[in-house]
């Protein structure tokens, strides 16, 4: 009723309380509030209602306590100038919530804060801790392994070679030799691989995957750089370096991209610093399909990762009791634009 005075209790409301205003006991309260609960649909309305009359929020936490699992995900990420990473972050987010699971977000900075922050999360009563980044390497997964209380530590995106955690990621093998034998295929053979950073335990196989097959089909070891982090203005700083002065001979007709963020770098040092034409005079191809890559700026070659139907199963593994291997490699696509 309109002007209605909330309970002096208001702020700490109890189930009991919404019980007793709506008529039904304790446990239908609790029932309302679960998800997938069975309840009927006249006691689930007479509970909303009363609940929204005194201002009762349920207790996440104790609900939790009183059962085996909190329905609490750590999120553990890095890297942001990654474009790429917030498209993960956006499937993720997204899905995880739909399902009814909440999200413990924690921006890792660096090796040491992330081996800190997997600690944290052990100490918060995360069903699972899901990590997307490069700063997880083996003795860092192995502290947390050795000191966790959730249930799985899942690497997402990547593979892992640790026994103990789940891998869920695109099949980088396959993509990469799809992605090699279209540059074959096309005619380009004096290839540059623009490489990320490397890692030991949460690792890409795609520049080992490109220098095999080059090696293999043309008996000559490709020309290789890295580039510290997947950011466009470090991978441009590496490029401009790696190609200034060269002659147009000296130059490499494509270069073959670990990932789009490094992709698109390497692009706008080929046309604004050097002053030379993207596919005409050097070609790119890219990893991952960022929203950025379709646009009229890049038009970028790419491979395209099956990121909804990964995190479709990421949630099937999370909500499974099973004790198997749920490790899992998917097919994405390669997408061919003007870029090569």
């Amino acid at each position: 009723m309109a002007g209605e005075k909330k309970p002096a209790f208001a702020g700490h409301v109890t189930a009991d309380d919404v019980a007793v205003a709506a008529g039904v006991s304790r446990w239908t309260v609790n029932r309302a509030f679960r998800k997938d609960a069975s309840i009927s649909t006249k006691s689930l309305e007479k509970v909303m209602v009363a609940a929204e009359r005194l201002g009762y929020v349920p207790d996440l936490r104790a609900a939790s306590l009183a059962s085996d699992r909190s329905n609490l995900v750590a999120l553990l990420i890095d890297d942001f100038a990654n474009p790429h990473k917030l498209v993960m972050m956006e499937h993720l987010t997204r899905i995880l919530r739909r399902e009814g699971w909440d999200i413990l977000l924690v921006n890792t900075l660096n090796r040491d804060d992330a081996g800190h922050a997997l600690l944290n999360a052990s100490q918060r009563r995360v069903d699972a801790v899901i990590l997307i980044g490069i700063q997880f390497d083996d003795e860092v997964l192995e502290t947390a392994l050795h000191a966790r209380r959730f249930r799985k530590l899942i690497i997402f995106a990547r593979t892992s070679r640790n026994p103990n955690t789940i891998s869920i990621a695109v099949d980088d093998v396959h993509a990469m030799k799809e992605i090699a034998n279209y540059v074959h295929e096309r005619g380009y053979r004096r290839p540059m691989f623009l490489a990320g950073p490397r890692t030991y335990s949460a690792h890409l196989l795609r520049k080992e995957t490109f220098v095999e097959y080059w090696r293999g089909h043309f008996g000559v070891e490709p020309e290789t750089v890295a580039v510290a982090a997947y950011d466009p203005a470090l991978a441009a700083d590496i490029v401009t370096d790696t190609l200034a002065g060269r002659n147009a001979e000296a130059l490499p007709d494509i270069i073959v991209c670990e990932n789009d963020a490094l992709a698109i770098g390497a692009m706008d040092v080929i046309r604004h610093k050097l002053r030379l034409r993207v596919s005409e005079d050097i070609a790119i191809t890219g990893f991952d399909d960022v929203p950025q890559a379709d646009s009229p700026n890049y038009r970028l070659t790419t491979y395209r990762q099956p990121i909804s139907d990964m995190v479709e199963y990421l949630v099937e593994v999370l909500g499974s009791s099973e004790d198997r291997d749920f490790d899992r490699l998917f097919q994405g696509k390669l997408i061919a634009r003007e870029s090569a």
